[in-house]
């Protein structure tokens, strides 16, 4: 299934990205200020996941995108057969950006490919520097890493040079980038990343 999704995304030029991280590293901000970077000239399409409620997925709407809210219950994750299906109902539009955002937790999303283009590992300054070497098999899936809220490193018990050489330690070929979706510190080589993407899967 995940292979199906690959190729139906692959097909129509669709850059699908599945955002992992704990709960509360702010994948959801980062995600409204991206929509908003780049509305109306890109489109975004999100697909949600949590245990339980809609509180995401209200906020990507309200911050001017597309949504699904995918609620697991007891599962830590999301799979394959569930894309698919807010896919069909999502129908994004060829040439678009479909963002999932996975159920929070650093251990499960590590082993389930959804089909998507790559896994992008998120991670706050506020949960220390260590936890690539906690969770190395999320790390290691990922093929890039958002280092967010750096603009609370100065307050809290973090080296942001320790944090790229544990990172490195465990993925010498992740692509790193830290960054405050709140402040906006970083957000533009982000942002450029992303062009990057879209341009390579349209020439390939």
């Amino acid at each position: 299934m995940a292979q199906r999704n690959r190729g139906w995304f692959e097909g129509r030029g669709v850059l699908a990205l599945n955002l992992v991280s704990s709960p509360g590293a702010g994948k959801t901000t980062l995600l409204e200020k991206t929509i908003e970077a780049l509305s109306p000239s890109v489109e975004l399409t999100v697909i949600e996941g949590d245990q339980m409620t809609t509180n995401d997925a209200d906020r990507i709407r309200a911050a001017g995108a597309n949504a699904l809210q995918i609620n697991t219950g007891a599962g830590c994750h999301l799979e394959a057969d569930m894309i698919a299906a807010a896919t069909r109902k999502l129908n994004p539009a060829p040439g678009s950006i479909v963002m999932i955002e996975n159920v929070g937790n650093l251990v499960c999303p590590a082993m389930f490919d959804l089909g998507e283009r790559m896994k992008i590992a998120i991670v706050s300054t506020t949960e220390g520097d260590d936890k690539p070497l906690k969770y190395p098999y999320m790390f290691r899936a990922s093929e890039v890493v958002i280092v967010n809220k750096i603009d609370l490193a100065p307050y809290v018990d973090f080296d942001p040079d320790r944090m790229t050489t544990n990172i490195l330690k465990v993925n010498p070929h992740a692509r790193i980038f830290m960054l405050s979706a709140r402040s906006g510190e970083g957000m533009a080589e982000w942002l450029d990343y992303l062009a990057t993407l879209k341009r390579e899967l349209a020439a390939a």
